[in-house]
């Protein structure tokens, strides 16, 4: 019993300060919110209901039993009744046993029944959330609510529901049949509780405050784990030489962890002696109590065998005692896990698809955006006055100073944000009329910051278009000039590409990024400074398969390469959250303003290292044919 008693101490007993800080307002509608997620299971909960209360009453038997072979097959010899009693309780045994193996599934069944509800619902929910979203939160706050908080539901469920009737049963049925037995002994053994319960408290706080330090010099220690041993910071560590440096902060956190352990696990070495001897006393008085009533003759129902029961009993109280005890804060816990839960699912979805949608055609149409504004928050205006149109199956180029909210512009095509006021359309329609999906399996986008899944290149390739025949697929791989690339790997199209790429070269992400949007085959056109992460190698091998790409489509790109630009049948300047000016190259340049400064502070200087790089590639290959002479 002392170290089930001890067992319950410190954090669970106690809320943290941030615990107490953000204490969930419990309200009706929380409660049936709750409650709405257990209503499709009723019937297994009644189930689980009834076997619990039936094993907190099979669970009485054993006691009851003993008491019984005392009084009637010891004090009173008989071979035949003591073996049947013996059976009797051990068959009771098993039998609570068994139902409390059966409970455990059904309640084990019901918490992951639950779950799968809860995470199908919540990932649809963050599927349809808008983009702003996934750039203002953190990663890893959305895979904990998504993960450990909608698992830690079954704890809830399992754990403090059940925990609680199993608990209430268990203590209801015992001390009915404590005060069936004898009332006087039951109070007796009544008197130790308060004896459990208040140096429980005191030492909890301390442990409590071990533990917390414990964490903290852990969360610590992970941190490190995390930065160093990362693929990023573990390079970090190799290029600048830090190795010893990061593994002496490493042993001094782990040194201040494990003391602290070995200070929490020694905390309650002598409170667990005193707990111990504490459960012992109430038996002993109940004993003494007993044998003084049974000696005096006090009480003439009483007997040997109801005193040896009772002490079997009064064991069976202080668990559920205790555990009921800390009802208030597993309560508080279960709140504030679901809360967090339906924060997100509360979250609005502020971009979806209209009722009945409109899916008009888009190829060669013209995109008109008409009076646009935008901001992330209302004190910092991004864009305020947005007009332009670009002609269907044109290509149109869009500079400007950075942060000036080019891809922002260009994100309002497929929705990844809405105007907070202004129209953008295409083809006169509004992309707000427009069915969601079929408006985004109109466009093709690729970005500077290439996302490739951990799988392998056919895998990443099918995304665009899982139907695609390999023939089209290695058509489009081709064109992105990535295909001899592939089939130079020993797995060919099979190549495992990494986590996020990590296993291919940053040209080799973008051009194969290309041949996707290339399989998907769109009908406009985003580029978002789609060459940047290519050498002038491979982005003229490419420059032709994007060229290509744009016939015939309505592009708008993104570009820092005056190469890039020149080609654009016009030129869009975006700053001061408007269209400041549009023209061709040299109209630009002959107006003085924005566009001449950022020819002569950007394009220039990139167009000098694009000359000069062509130079040297140049004298490479002349020079390669002089050794092959």
């Amino acid at each position: 019993m002392a170290g089930g008693m001890y067992g319950g101490l410190g954090p669970r007993g106690h809320l943290t300060d941030e615990e107490k800080a953000n204490k969930p307002h419990v309200t009706k509608g929380l409660l049936l919110r709750i409650l709405g997620y257990l209503k499709p299971y009723w019937i297994q909960f009644v189930f689980v209901f009834i076997t619990i209360l039936i094993s907190a009453v099979v669970g009485l038997l054993p006691s009851i039993i003993t008491g019984r072979i005392v009084d009637e097959a010891l004090v009173h010899p008989n071979m035949k009744l003591l073996l049947e009693l013996c059976l009797a309780a051990f068959a009771a045994v098993g039998v609570s046993q068994i139902i409390g193996v059966l409970e455990s599934y059904i309640n084990a069944w019901i918490s992951q029944r639950i779950i799968f509800d809860m995470k199908n619902q919540m990932y649809s929910h963050l599927q349809r959330m808008p983009h702003a979203f996934f750039t203002s939160e953190k990663q890893g706050d959305i895979i904990t609510r998504m993960n450990t908080d909608i698992n830690g539901v079954s704890s809830v469920i399992s754990g403090t529901l059940t925990s609680i009737v199993s608990n209430v049963a268990t203590l209801v049925t015992t001390l009915v049949a404590l005060f069936m037995m004898s009332w006087k002994l039951a109070l007796i053994g009544m008197i130790v509780i308060p004896l459990l319960i208040i140096p429980s408290r005191v030492v909890g706080n301390t442990r409590f405050k071990l533990v917390t330090k414990s964490h903290e010099k852990q969360d610590e220690m992970n941190q490190i784990i995390n930065e160093t041993l990362s693929v990023s910071g573990s390079m970090l560590v190799k290029l600048f030489t830090r190795e010893q440096k990061e593994y002496d902060s490493f042993v001094k956190k782990n040194e201040e962890v494990t003391k602290l352990s070995l200070r929490e696990a020694q905390s309650g070495r002598w409170f667990r002696v005193v707990m111990g001897m504490f459960t012992q006393i109430g038996p002993l008085l109940i004993y003494l109590a007993g044998g003084y009533f049974l000696i005096r003759g006090n009480d003439p129902g009483l007997s040997v065998g109801t005193i040896t029961a009772t002490v079997a009993l009064i064991n069976r109280l202080y668990r559920p005692v205790e555990s009921l005890l800390n009802l208030g804060v597993d309560f508080t816990r279960s709140l504030a896990l679901f809360t967090r839960i339906f924060d997100y699912l509360d979250r609005p979805i502020t971009i979806s698809s209209p009722e009945n949608g409109k899916k008009p055609e888009l190829a060669k149409k013209d995109i008109t955006y008409q009076n646009v504004e935008f901001y992330y928050s209302e004190d910092k205006p991004l864009l305020t006055d947005v007009n332009f149109t670009v002609p269907g199956g044109s290509m149109y180029a869009i500079v400007g100073p950075s942060g000036s909210g080019k891809s922002t512009v260009v994100n309002m095509l497929p929705r990844l944000y809405d105007a907070i006021s202004g129209t953008v359309s295409v083809g006169g329609v509004d992309v707000r009329e427009m069915d969601l999906t079929w408006l985004r399996s109109q466009i093709g986008v690729v970005t500077q910051d290439t996302y490739l899944f951990n799988g392998t290149v056919l895998e990443n390739l099918r995304y665009a278009k899982e139907d695609a025949t390999m023939e089209e697929i290695e058509d489009a791989c081709k064109k992105a000039s990535i295909h001899d690339f592939i089939m130079s790997q020993p797995k060919g199209y099979d190549t495992e590409v990494g986590n996020r790429g990590l296993k291919l070269s940053g040209g080799e992400k973008q051009r194969l990024s290309i041949a996707r949007v290339i399989l998907k085959d769109p009908k406009i056109l985003i580029l978002d400074e789609a060459t940047s992460a290519l050498d002038s190698i491979s982005e003229n091998a490419i420059q032709g398969a994007l060229e290509t790409m744009m016939v015939g489509r309505t592009s708008l790109v993104i570009a820092h390469r005056l190469s890039t630009i020149l080609k654009a049948d016009r030129i869009l300047v975006v700053s001061g959250g408007v269209i400041a000016e549009q023209g061709t190259h040299e109209e630009l340049l002959s107006m003085n303003g924005v566009y001449r400064e950022l020819y002569e502070t950007q394009f220039r200087t990139v167009i000098t290292y694009e000359t000069n790089g062509h130079e040297e590639e140049k004298e490479d290959k002349s020079k390669q044919k002089e050794v092959m002479g």
